[in-house]
């Protein structure tokens, strides 16, 4: 089958720092040796820098980061370097650099920063984690589902997650124990000393918005700008509020679900004003509902381009949807979507109207920087060591179906999205909380 299913739920679905002793931060400044690369986007620059695996050792092992810039167009008024992080955690600095550097920001600001993409520690082309030799491993990992919604789906689920489990602990190494945000914030640092900024300017979105701000805790007089977009609540990221730690997980505690409702309910507005310019159009709100309930009983099968077979049930209808939340631009194309799903069109034609809504990650491969795609690892390695989350996997469905009864079809998605926490194999004790 594909490798879709659970994995569009992985990108639809971020104690004091205990001090480093003045060896620490007396190290010398990394440098970068910029060379020419992806000349097609444009004129970028391809880089890595060296930094610690562990900042509370720092004359140990070293770990190195893939790095690219876009130089600015007005070198004469450069103020410095606009550092970039597109989220995840584990989403790669360099593609969202690469794509969306170039449209993202205006000419104004392109005139007098150099945009700069750096893929975090653990993750894509820097020193990445690696719990599978091969891609072809992954395959236990999947479910025919995004998300559990049967006692019996549940325990398929668990399961899987110990595959990974189990993968990470026999070969993850010891990058998987310093992948926490406020290491990657440390190399943020690292990153402004060698592109020779005194102060950081930084753009973070979703999960990198608790990126910027743990950065401004560690280093506030090192800040020049912190630009954050969709973002997080950084206490129901990492201990929750009292005891609830004890049975929410994080990715409940932070309620993403009722945010995606309520932009859902938004699509569901505009489509309906807009008439027979939207497919879905009149009654989407109660037409999707009823597709929904359908789905929950009866899957409809999809025969993607590839020539899988894959069966479109609920939790599959939910992702899907979730995912296309995420871009007011892709809604125009989404409408149609439901309205083939409704009408239960040929497979054939179905499965290419929904192909682009499935797990596609770009990932560019040039230059010989390692191109293993880890977000399997990627993700659960960042958001476990930075959250604390219940010690069992008994917490999780409740919670998952008291958010569902909630704030509507994301509470579970969202909730099953961290399962992995409740026996992730590794601990940083360099985590911020």
């Amino acid at each position: 089958m594909k490798q879709v299913l659970r994995a569009i739920a992985l990108l639809a679905s971020i104690c004091v720092w205990l001090g480093l002793g003045v060896s620490a931060t007396a190290a010398p400044a990394p440098r970068i040796s910029w060379s020419k690369c992806y000349a097609s986007f444009g004129p970028f620059e391809c880089g890595t820098v060296q930094v610690p695996l562990d900042y509370g050792q720092p004359k140990g092992a070293a770990i190195s980061l893939a790095v690219v810039r876009l130089p600015a167009t007005d070198p004469q008024h450069r103020i410095g370097s606009l550092l970039l992080n597109p989220g995840g955690p584990g989403g790669s600095g360099v593609d969202f650099t690469l794509f969306a550097g170039p449209f993202l920001y205006n000419a104004d600001v392109r005139a007098r920063f150099d945009l700069v993409g750096f893929d975090p520690r653990g993750t894509n082309r820097s020193t990445a984690l690696r719990c599978f030799g091969t891609p072809k491993q992954w395959g236990p990992y999947f479910t025919p589902f995004a998300f559990p919604m049967t006692a019996q789906e549940e325990q398929e689920w668990i399961t899987a997650d110990r595959y990974l489990d189990a993968s990470c602990a026999q070969r993850g190494g010891a990058i998987a124990s310093h992948m926490a945000t406020a290491d990657v914030a440390r190399d943020m640092d690292a990153i402004r000393q060698a592109v020779g900024d005194s102060q950081l300017t930084y753009a973070g979105y979703s999960y990198g918005t608790f990126l910027g701000v743990t950065y401004a805790n560690l280093f506030p007089d090192r800040v020049r700008a912190v630009i954050v977009d969709g973002v997080l609540d950084p206490i129901a990221w990492t201990t929750g509020r009292g005891n609830e730690a004890a049975t929410l997980p994080f990715s409940t505690r932070l309620h993403s679900d009722a945010g995606a409702q309520a932009t859902l309910n938004e699509f569901f507005r505009l489509c309906d004003a807009g008439g027979s310019a939207c497919a879905f159009a009149p009654n989407s709100s109660t037409r999707f509902a009823a597709l929904a309930k359908k789905l929950k009983q009866h899957p409809i099968a999809l025969i993607l381009p590839d020539g899988t077979t894959v069966p479109l049930n609920y939790s599959i209808l939910i992702a899907i949807t979730l995912g296309a939340m995420y871009d007011s631009l892709s809604w125009e194309g989404f409408a149609p979507v439901l309205a083939l799903i409704e009408s239960q069109a040929d497979p054939t034609k179905l499965g290419a109207a929904v192909d682009p809504f499935l797990f596609q990650a770009a990932y560019i491969t040039k230059r010989g920087f390692p191109h293993y795609r880890n977000l399997l690892e990627g993700f659960p390695a960042v958001a476990c060591s930075d959250s604390v989350n219940p010690s069992s996997y008994s917490a999780w469905p409740p919670a998952g179906a008291a958010a569902d009864a909630t704030y509507g079809y994301f509470g579970r998605i969202w909730t099953w999205a961290s399962s992995n926490c409740a026996e992730w194999p590794f601990t940083d004790t360099a985590r911020y909380l």
